[in-house]
């Protein structure tokens, strides 16, 4: 079995891009469509479910969520919105959401391997554009 594909951030931290450069020459990632935004109107609280609230949460508490988490964002603000509501959620359930939030980034392990601009940093390039 082949080892998974290792995403260009991670190679360029561990200079697997340096040691290995044909593997990683021609590769691109997608870039983040926009924000995560408002639930859509499927995901509604009602008295069964808090899923609306749960998005909600999420938005806040995982900040870098973007527009194309929103379906993986849905399915786990489904669940954890029935335990907000209290209701009965089987061991399944808990396992299915605890690794939908690992692969948003927001299990403590996972939260280390999320790298996030500062918005302070400038752009290497905007000295050779912004010339006078």
């Amino acid at each position: 079995m082949a080892a998974p594909r290792k995403p260009l951030a991670k190679a360029a931290v561990e200079a697997s891009a340096i040691k290995n450069p044909k593997r990683f020459k021609d590769r691109t990632e997608p870039k983040p469509n926009g924000p995560l935004g408002a639930p859509p109107k499927w995901v509604a609280d009602t008295e069964a479910c808090k899923a609306k609230s749960a998005w909600l949460l999420f938005q806040k508490e995982i900040p870098w969520l973007t527009e194309s988490d929103r379906m993986l964002v849905g399915m786990a603000a489904t669940i954890q919105g029935r335990i907000m509501a209290n209701q009965e959620v089987g061991v399944q359930a808990l396992n299915l959401l605890r690794q939908m939030l690992g692969q948003m980034g927001a299990s403590p392990s996972d939260k280390s391997k999320i790298t996030v601009p500062d918005g302070d940093e400038k752009d290497p390039d905007e000295e050779l554009f912004n010339r006078s």
